[in-house]
């Protein structure tokens, strides 16, 4: 089934979301280490491009899901839950769904602020280019540090709101004995 239904999500929405979610937690983790390493070090500068590029293939992932999501049908969660819990879902949702465009958006935004002008060349392929500056949000210094303090802060948010997700997931697997964590692992009703 590809397509999502009213009870369970198809094989499109189940494929994107586990490949955002390994990409992210790599991202993550990645990003974590690079940023204790020497920064002017050639093996550095490489993990920082792979980072970027693969930042750029989350982007495109997660704007392909959100535009999936506004197209499709969104399972309904089981009537059983109450009606906090179903609040919670869909805060935590969207909380993931600004994270994940946040993130990607701001590490753009931050190597095209930063006063070192560094390129992001997109797995060796081809040079991605830097977004426009506006003048009104100052220097490009101030511009980068500012930004760089929302990437870094947003990363450990979306750190966050995944460990509650996971949490919850496994909640509803374990202590509810709903459907919840099936409907992502199978497009199978």
């Amino acid at each position: 089934m590809i397509r999502n239904t009213r009870t369970t999500y198809g094989t499109v929405a189940i494929t994107l979301h586990w490949i955002i979610a390994a990409l992210i937690i790599g991202m993550l983790g990645v990003g974590l280490y690079m940023v204790r390493q020497p920064l002017f070090e050639p093996s550095t500068f490489t993990l920082y491009q792979l980072h970027k590029s693969v930042g750029f293939v989350v982007l495109a992932l997660v704007a392909l899901r959100i535009l999936w999501k506004i197209t499709s049908i969104t399972p309904e969660l089981p009537t059983e839950i109450p009606l906090w819990e179903k609040l919670a879902a869909h805060l935590g949702h969207f909380s993931l769904y600004v994270l994940m465009f946040l993130m990607p958006l701001s590490g753009w935004l931050l190597v095209s602020s930063s006063p070192l002008g560094l390129p992001s060349v997109f797995f060796n392929l081809f040079e991605i280019p830097h977004l426009p500056i506006p003048e009104f949000l100052g220097q490009k210094a101030q511009v980068s540090t500012f930004v760089t303090a929302v990437h870094g802060w947003a990363a450990y948010v979306l750190i966050a709101v995944i460990l509650v997700h996971i949490g919850a997931a496994l909640k509803h697997y374990f202590l509810s004995k709903d459907k919840v964590l099936q409907r992502m692992l199978s497009s199978k009703s």
